[in-house]
């Protein structure tokens, strides 16, 4: 029985049109970095910093100097900033509904992200996703490590109170969020092809399923949309 969904935000949840990607990419070339596409979409999901640390190294070819990181960590949380409020982020299409669905069937919703809790709070209270409508929000700041580690899925269970991994369904867009949910040990774990990957290469990691989007998710649990009705817990 599903007690707990774990869900990314960005491209999973929300739709924020590649923001994300467009600022790292930035804020690493005007650092000195030449990544290719495919070297960005090699750290999606991952903790940005982490990310930019990892792009420059490669890009360098040399650990870069800690100021330097955070000097491109800084300049990417401009850049982001900058792209949200020309063109804020939306839920994704049925993703509202699907939420409420899955809690109004006693099913506890949490997000996960490798945004800093700086970051989240803005973007939440954005979409007015900040008081009823998530059970939790675990940020990569939150804990040791970001995806592939499992570390968020467990500080989801913990806030939550769901005490049996075999009952967290796990759903993202990227490699490193099925990666998550696999070393989570995750009863389930759903790849969606609302991001940047598509089915051949999202396929490619293990899971338990793939679905066109997060709104597939309650037809999957067999918790039909139609019984959603508005949650009363905050946000953690």
């Amino acid at each position: 029985m599903t007690a707990l969904a774990v869900l990314d935000i960005a491209g999973t949840t929300v739709d924020e049109r590649g923001a994300v990607y467009t600022a790292l990419e930035g804020a690493v070339v005007a650092a000195g970095a030449s990544p290719s596409t495919t070297d960005i979409q090699r750290w999606m999901g991952a903790d940005k910093k982490e990310a930019i640390t990892g792009l420059l190294e490669q890009g360098k070819g040399r650990v870069p100097n800690p100021s330097v990181v955070e000097s491109a960590f800084t300049d990417f949380h401009a850049r982001l900033d900058a792209a949200y409020r020309s063109r804020p982020p939306q839920p994704l299409p049925g993703v509202p509904e699907a939420i409420a669905a899955l809690r109004a069937a006693d099913i506890k919703v949490a997000l996960t992200t490798g945004f800093d809790r700086s970051v989240v709070d803005g973007l939440l209270a954005t979409l007015g996703w900040t008081t009823g409508v998530l059970d939790a929000v675990v940020c990569v700041d939150d804990v040791p490590a970001g995806r592939p580690a499992p570390y968020m899925i467990f500080r989801a269970m913990e806030r939550t109170g769901v005490r049996a991994v075999a009952d967290v369904v796990v759903a993202g867009d990227t490699r490193r969020d099925l990666e998550a949910g696999h070393n989570a040990g995750a009863g389930t774990v759903v790849g969606v092809l609302t991001g940047g990957y598509d089915a051949t290469d999202l396929g490619a990691v293990r899971h338990t399923h793939l679905l066109p989007s997060v709104a597939d998710l309650p037809e999957l649990l067999g918790v039909p949309v139609s019984a959603a009705t508005p949650g009363t817990s905050s946000v953690e």
